[in-house]
């Protein structure tokens, strides 16, 4: 296969003005995906993200088999995944043969319901790889009314959730509640996801939530760079990606999950330099002190 076949810029000027809405839905996904991943990388929920994308996928082909509402669906199916982990996996030590159960679970009605529809191909490969021509302008208005819930909900909880996340025994003497933030912050996870799904896929959602701010703890352990780190590395990702596949015959997961991994290795290079002129990062990037009681 030649370079053309791939590529093709011709008339992108065009093709960028069909896909307007999926340029401002990749923005908006790289912030919501940066600020909730600086969380799952501090409290160490990567594998619960795959887990909760499982099962979003499988109600996302549960809708889409009933002619349904495709994002109705990804986000019923997000938010159940999200309550089972947070009520079956409460203890740590329980929580990953949880999220191992639940996985093939879910992939496994997902592949089901996606072999008993009849629709087009397109619409079963899209729920598994993204697509970045399919957010039309309700969808959009969708995509922006969820992240503005999620954004919302990270922005009154963050002080005591990173309390929580770096020291939830000191936290919970200093009355933080502990116990209830951990399953707030899985629910408001599952939406993160459910939105994420509309552009990446599925199968390559980690890409969007956990690999920028794996990154970004790479090169910072600041409270105030991780997160604005992690946000724009997000942003370059998705957007850069929808570009990238504008003009291309390839989906556009594997663009967004390059560029992810290419910006994270230049982060861990960076760290690695880093490291060995002695430069230190503290271990502890927030000040017990200043957190509310």
């Amino acid at each position: 296969m030649s370079w053309h076949e791939i590529f093709n810029f011709e008339d992108y000027g065009a093709l960028l003005g069909l896909i307007q809405n999926s340029i401002v839905a990749g923005a908006v996904l790289g912030l919501v995906g940066g600020l909730a991943g600086t969380f799952v990388i501090m409290r160490d929920l990567a594998f619960a993200v795959h887990g909760i994308s499982e099962l979003s996928f499988a109600g996302a082909a549960a809708a889409l088999l009933l002619g349904t509402g495709v994002a109705g669906g990804s986000i019923a199916g997000a938010l159940a995944a999200a309550a089972l982990i947070g009520v079956l996996g409460s203890r740590a030590r329980d929580r990953g043969s949880v999220i191992g159960v639940l996985m093939p679970f879910g992939l496994g009605l997902g592949v089901l319901f996606l072999s008993l529809y009849e629709g087009r191909s397109a619409n079963k490969f899209g729920l598994l790889t993204g697509q970045i021509v399919a957010i039309d302008t309700p969808k959009l208005s969708w995509l922006l009314a969820t992240s503005a819930v999620v954004l919302v909900c990270l922005a009154v909880m963050w002080r005591p959730l990173a309390f929580a996340s770096l020291d939830p025994e000191v936290a919970a003497a200093r009355g933080v509640p502990v116990r209830a933030l951990s399953p707030a912050f899985m629910l408001v996870l599952a939406l993160a996801v459910a939105v994420s799904m509309q552009i990446v896929g599925a199968l390559l959602v980690l890409a969007l939530i956990c690999t920028p701010a794996a990154a970004a703890v790479r090169v910072s352990a600041s409270p105030v760079l991780v997160p604005v780190l992690s946000t724009v590395l997000a942003t370059v990702s998705v957007v850069g990606g929808i570009l990238l596949s504008a003009g291309s015959s390839i989906p556009v997961s594997p663009y967004v999950t390059t560029i992810s991994f290419l910006l994270y290795g230049v982060c861990r290079a960076a760290g690695a330099v880093r490291t060995r002129r002695g430069w230190t990062a503290r271990r502890a990037p927030l000040r017990l002190d200043t957190v509310p009681t």
